[in-house]
């Protein structure tokens, strides 16, 4: 296992994650991978599989190549603007209600946009 692109991952990881505004648990969950799996991943213990860090990349907002430090010095750390659009990141109140949202079944979701609904009248 290469330690430093390891660190760099969880490092990355674990900024995306602190921006989003979700716990450890929760992006473990989100990635389908246990939360002692994904604490090891961001202290760069363990190297995430592709379709993980696929996942990650998803679930976090962030392009693989700022994931892997490919987007030049201290990237990994902070997105680029290329990497972020024009548009502005979500808040992550918002970021993390879509999480929980992305977790519901039909009949959860069906609920929540009639409370939604009704608190908008």
């Amino acid at each position: 296992m290469n330690e430093d692109l390891a660190k760099m991952i969880g490092e990355a990881a674990r900024a995306a994650r602190q921006r989003a505004g979700l716990t450890q648990a929760e992006v473990a969950s989100l990635v389908e991978i246990t939360s002692m799996v994904y604490s090891r991943m961001e202290r760069g213990k363990v190297m995430p599989s592709v379709p993980t860090l696929r996942k990650l990349c998803t679930m976090l907002h962030i392009s693989s190549d700022d994931l892997l430090g490919l987007s030049g010095s201290g990237a990994a750390n902070e997105p680029t603007k290329s990497s972020r659009g024009k548009q502005e990141e979500p808040a992550p109140s918002l970021r993390r209600l879509l999480t929980l949202v992305l977790r519901m079944d039909e009949t959860q979701l069906s609920a929540l946009t009639g409370m939604a609904g009704a608190l908008l009248k």
